[in-house]
């Protein structure tokens, strides 16, 4: 087990490449539809690792341009994003932009790519694709609070358990909106008593999603370049 949660003073030299995800931080979930929703709940079957949030603060970020999160207190390197995900991120945080600046909402602030640290107990920090903020987006890193929404993009190396443990850490972090974006589909979702409900979009091509903080209009055809 030490082996595989590397150094870390330098995790790169023994990260855990996000393929080996299922072997190291496994969580036992299970989905049920639920009045034509997906319900999801999940459970930690693995013993915390021994990295903290506090040596992901202090630990470098990766040179090539990748990502280093820390998922039950084990090192997770994610390799540089492709360009499909980037445009697909950047298209998604636009398009919340407009939707927060159309609502009025000056309280709320779409970004990409920050580092947010989910929980101390559960030694569990995450860098999503797009994050709308509840504070001005100064620093680094934020709190779980701060969070109304994160999106994240999967690519085909993702694995189903790495996309599960992820759903259940900001579950658990008690984040109220969340959504997936998977060969160029959204799935959005909203946090309901501990458990992310799915919200499903009508149709196809421009959509209105409710599962947000406001209501976002999003082009499905515009995800993929």
């Amino acid at each position: 087990m030490a082996d595989m949660a590397g150094d870390a003073r330098n995790p790169h030299a023994g990260g855990i490449p996000r393929h080996h995800l299922k072997q190291i931080v496994p969580a036992r979930l299970a989905s049920e539809a639920v009045e034509g929703r997906v319900l999801v709940t999940a459970a930690l079957d693995h013993p915390i690792g021994p990295n903290t949030i506090d040596d992901w603060l202090a630990a470098d970020a990766p040179a090539d341009g990748g990502r280093l999160e820390l998922i039950w207190g084990y090192w997770v390197v994610t390799p540089p994003p492709t360009g499909q995900h980037q445009w697909a991120t950047d298209t998604l945080c636009h398009s919340l932009r407009q939707a927060v600046r159309a609502a009025g909402r000056s309280d709320l602030f779409p970004v990409t790519g920050i580092g947010v640290e989910i929980s101390t107990a559960l030694r569990t920090a995450l860098i999503p694709d797009v994050a709308v903020l509840n504070r001005r987006p100064v620093g680094t890193n934020f709190p779980a609070d701060a969070l109304e929404l994160v999106v994240e993009v999967w690519s085909p190396g993702n694995s189903r358990s790495e996309r599960e443990t992820k759903l259940a850490a900001y579950a658990g972090a008690g984040v109220p909106f969340l959504w997936e974006v998977a060969d160029g589909k959204l799935r959005a979702c909203r946090l309901e008593g501990g458990r992310y409900m799915e919200e499903p979009l009508a149709g196809s091509g421009l959509v209105r999603v409710t599962g947000a903080p406001v209501p976002v209009d999003i082009d499905l055809g515009e995800l993929a370049p």
